[in-house]
C-alpha cells in the first residue's frame, strides 16, 4: 500500500536525447509492488518537450494542468487541462509544452513489455 502526495515522490530529469526541460516522478512502480502498471507524472517546462520516440508499450495519459501539442505520427494535436490521450504501441510521438506555465501529465504504462 502506498499513500503519499505526488510532490513527496523524488523528481528526476528525463535525460533521453531530444528531451528538453522534462522531469519525471515514478508515482507508482514495481518498487511499490505494482506488478501490472506504472504511474508516472511528467512535468514539462514552457518550451520543453519529451523526445520523439516509439516503444512497444501503450501510453494512457491524463493532462493534469497546462497545454501543449502531441506530435503523433507526424501530425500535431493540441491538448489542455483534463484531456485524455491514448498512444498505441510502436507509434512515433512527442509531447510539447506550448503554454506559458508548467505542463503536468500522468502517464500509465504496463510494467511488462510485450
Amino acid at each position: 500500500m502506498k499513500n503519499t502526495k505526488s510532490n513527496h515522490v523524488k523528481k528526476s530529469p528525463v535525460e533521453m536525447e531530444g528531451a528538453k526541460d522534462v522531469d519525471i516522478r515514478w508515482l507508482i512502480s514495481k518498487e511499490d509492488g505494482a506488478e501490472n502498471f506504472a504511474m508516472r507524472m511528467f512535468e514539462i517546462q514552457p518550451g520543453g518537450q519529451t523526445p520523439l520516440h516509439t516503444h512497444p508499450q501503450e501510453h494512457e495519459v491524463f493532462i493534469v494542468e497546462g497545454q501543449g501539442t502531441l506530435v503523433f505520427e507526424g501530425q500535431e494535436h493540441e491538448f489542455a487541462d483534463e484531456h485524455v490521450i491514448f498512444v498505441p504501441p510502436n507509434k512515433e510521438h512527442r509531447f510539447k509544452n506550448t503554454g506559458d506555465s508548467l505542463l503536468r501529465m500522468l502517464c500509465i504504462i504496463p510494467t511488462r513489455t510485450p
